[in-house]
């Protein structure tokens, strides 16, 4: 795309970042003459023109934003199928670059990175629309300290055609910001974008991301199933209100969480007041923060019309919204008075029909209590621990328990060393039914990659190569270079054959080609220094002519084209036009001649005369003598000397 103009007014330049859907470049606008990002649609997505569609209304929607935390949509376009946004170029880091460097970090200091966030994102849900992608990537932080969101309305035009589903379906955006209910239907609201934001600021607290796992599968599994941890239990001394406030945030259930991000900003203001000041317990705060079922009281209260009289009903209480329960299992009927007994009737003799009527009826009940005990628990075993066994060991261990094994496909793990088993299907001390098969899974060691070679890449096939390796692109560093042509990486840090983690990112060094060269002066000075000086800079230097020159010694440069102070890049021409001196001619005799023609004759050859008369003068007016001589070499326009007599 670089140096490709869109609808004649875009002028493509370098890309400067790439995504799973749109890639970003730095390009100028022909037409009001200023620095803009263009963010083109890959072409698999730009194609669709359902999708392409979409992505015009949506990227209309986020053009209606005006806000000082957002960053400003100023176009877009379609040329020859080439969808793109035009935005403003926000020169400076991201969050992540931020997280790499200063996580962990005071609460103060994540609550003011995060506030601007959720000043933008209140005023996207103030006007209907829903981010879908909250993540350190997608907040720019200028060199001058402005925060912007960027992203608006593209993540939601995608997710039209895309469900998040856990079962067949693909995540859109990243994985470790997803809200539960993105991975269970797919469904988004406000309350999405409220779920990142709380997992941003709890990275900002601790430096690490709440769930992690050996793929995005298991990530997305633990964002349904499991809560994010306070971020005191990673960083001691947070305070109780600051985890209250992630744990409001990023509640599983959507309906205790705050209704958009206005809300969470409102929270946010509590909680930096009460740091400014200096509080560092707050019960009152962190109990109006917490999430409503994890800070219930039980206290009783009158039961509904529709309960049994004898069921003690209860109501949990919070600050913000009662939910009422009924608890059964204190339905326990009160004692009533004493029931009036009637005199037992005489016993009677028990026929023996009756009897055997008695012992098959208990048989029945015996036989079906052992065929439901074999059916529900007695046909089960449990499945013995293996986890952390070498292959032969745990099949030993299975075989000898009765069980059949599978193999399931092998996962990385950052605890069980390669080759031993690391889960299985059923877990340890799960039923499993006697003889049944139990999926067995090895480890295959810590997930690691190593950095691939990337020195004489370009940086889109750097970016590439990262990518394929499960690694992720970090920063870029330019360095002039006279044996590297300009866009090509240098070098990378870790260098290449370094063992990282998935998503470590790898820096590059990038040319920008040779360091340009100041033409100096050359004129009035030799010519072949001049010639020296362009070759040892790596010029195409050259004597463009010579000529004669009344001013300019021979040998010396006359002018220089481009001229001097010039500013060339190695591979330039620069030319020079070289002195011959002056322009010599011969005087010709004109002893003995008559002042009158030797004059003439002079003057024709461009001569200057001047006459003078010998000693003795005799007046006879012919040439005794000249000065220079004939037969010398002078410049033209020389003064001849004519000595008469």
């Amino acid at each position: 795309m670089t140096g490709r103009l869109l609808e004649g007014r875009y002028r493509i330049g370098p890309r400067i970042a790439r995504g799973g859907m749109a890639s970003v470049y730095e390009a100028t606008d022909l037409r009001l003459d200023r620095t803009v990002a263009v963010k083109i649609m890959h072409p698999g997505l730009g194609d669709d023109d359902e999708f392409a569609a979409r992505f015009v209304r949506e990227a209309r929607s986020a053009a209606r934003l005006s806000h000082p935390n957002v960053v400003a949509v100023y176009d877009q376009g379609d040329d020859h199928g080439t969808v793109f946004l035009a935005m403003e170029l926000v020169d400076g880091i991201t969050l992540r670059d931020v997280i790499r460097k200063e996580a962990p970090m005071p609460p103060s200091r994540a609550l003011a990175l995060l506030e601007p966030v959720l000043s933008a994102l209140a005023a996207a849900h103030r006007a209907g629309i829903i981010h879908r992608d909250v993540k350190p990537e997608n907040v720019l932080i200028a060199a001058d300290g402005r925060v912007k969101v960027a992203d608006f309305g593209l993540a939601r035009a995608v997710s039209a055609d895309t469900q998040h589903t856990a079962t067949g379906g693909v995540l859109i955006g990243t994985v470790s910001y997803l809200a539960p209910e993105l991975v269970v239907d797919g469904r988004a609201d406000a309350r999405a974008d409220v779920y990142a934001a709380g997992v941003v600021l709890f990275e900002l607290l601790t430096g690490s991301k709440p769930h992690e796992g050996e793929t995005p599968i298991q990530v997305a599994y633990k964002h349904v199933h499991e809560d994010v941890p306070a971020p005191s239990a990673l960083e001691p001394g947070i305070p109780a209100y600051v985890d209250a406030l992630v744990a409001r945030a990023t509640a599983r259930d959507r309906g205790l969480r705050p209704a958009d991000a206005g809300v969470l900003l409102h929270q946010l203001h509590r909680v930096g007041h009460a740091l400014a000041e200096g509080v560092h317990d707050d019960p009152e705060l962190t109990a109006d923060l917490t999430p409503l079922l994890l800070s219930t009281q039980l206290v009783e209260a009158p039961a509904p019309a529709d309960a049994p009289e004898d069921a003690a009903e209860y109501a949990v209480t919070d600050r913000t919204t009662p939910i009422r329960v009924l608890d059964r299992r204190l339905a326990t009927p009160p004692p009533g008075p004493p029931e009036r007994r009637t005199p037992p009737p005489k016993r009677q003799r028990r026929s023996r029909r009756g009897l055997v009527l008695l012992m098959v009826a208990l048989l029945l009940v015996a036989g079906a209590g052992v065929g439901a005990w074999w059916f529900l628990d007695g046909r089960y075993t449990s499945t013995p621990g293996v986890l952390g066994m070498t292959r032969s060991a745990a099949e030993q261990r299975l075989d000898e328990a009765g069980l059949d094994v599978t193999w399931g496909d092998k996962a990385y793990s950052e605890t069980v060393p390669a080759g031993r088993v690391v889960a299985t299907d059923p877990e340890p001390g799960s039923k499993v039914l006697d003889g049944g098969a139990v999926t067995v899974v090895l480890s295959l060691g810590k997930e690691r990659y190593d950095v691939p070679k990337l020195e004489g890449l370009t940086v889109d096939q750097a970016q590439d190569a990262l990518t394929e390796t499960h690694l992720a692109f970090g920063t870029t560093t330019e360095k002039w270079s006279d044996t590297v042509d300009k866009g090509v990486v240098i070098a990378s840090a870790p260098k290449a054959g370094t063992t990282l983690r998935p998503d470590a990112a790898v820096d590059l060094v990038v040319s920008k080609g040779p360091k340009p060269v100041t033409l100096k002066d050359w004129v009035g000075k030799d010519a072949d220094e001049a010639m020296a000086w362009a070759e040892d800079k790596g010029l195409d230097g050259s004597i463009a002519s010579e000529e004669y020159s009344d001013t300019v010694d021979e040998g010396d440069v006359i002018s220089m084209d481009p001229p001097a102070g010039t500013t060339l890049h190695r591979g330039d021409s620069v030319s020079f036009v070289v002195s011959k001196g002056p322009h010599l001619v011969e005087v010709p005799s004109v002893r003995a001649q008559g002042v009158d023609a030797a004059t003439e004759t002079l003057e024709a050859l461009g001569f200057h005369v001047v006459t003078e008369r010998a000693s003795g003068y005799l007046g006879l007016g012919y040439v005794f003598s000249q000065s220079p001589g004939g037969g010398d070499m002078v410049p033209v326009g020389s003064t001849i000397t004519l000595t008469l007599i």
